[in-house]
């Protein structure tokens, strides 16, 4: 279960012009860019100080307002 950020707080950053995101758009998002992540230490390997769960760092990206979405 993911405490922090907050599933409130991930579905407002992830919404468009003012409207919230659903938690199903919140779900395809966050596990898309977690398998991204996954693929990409399965092929460079990850670092040995890296200990946190791709779930976990796609959350925190959306959190941060890296990661966007559009509709297509």
């Amino acid at each position: 279960m993911i405490n922090q950020p907050s599933v409130d707080l991930l579905i407002e950053k992830l919404g468009t012009d003012g409207q919230a995101a659903s938690r199903y758009c919140l779900c395809v998002v966050a596990s898309k860019r977690a398998r991204q992540i996954l693929e990409h230490h399965i092929a460079k390997g990850p670092a040995p100080d890296e200990y946190l769960k791709e779930i976990s760092v796609a959350c925190q990206e959306i959190a941060d307002g890296k990661i966007k979405y559009t509709k297509d």
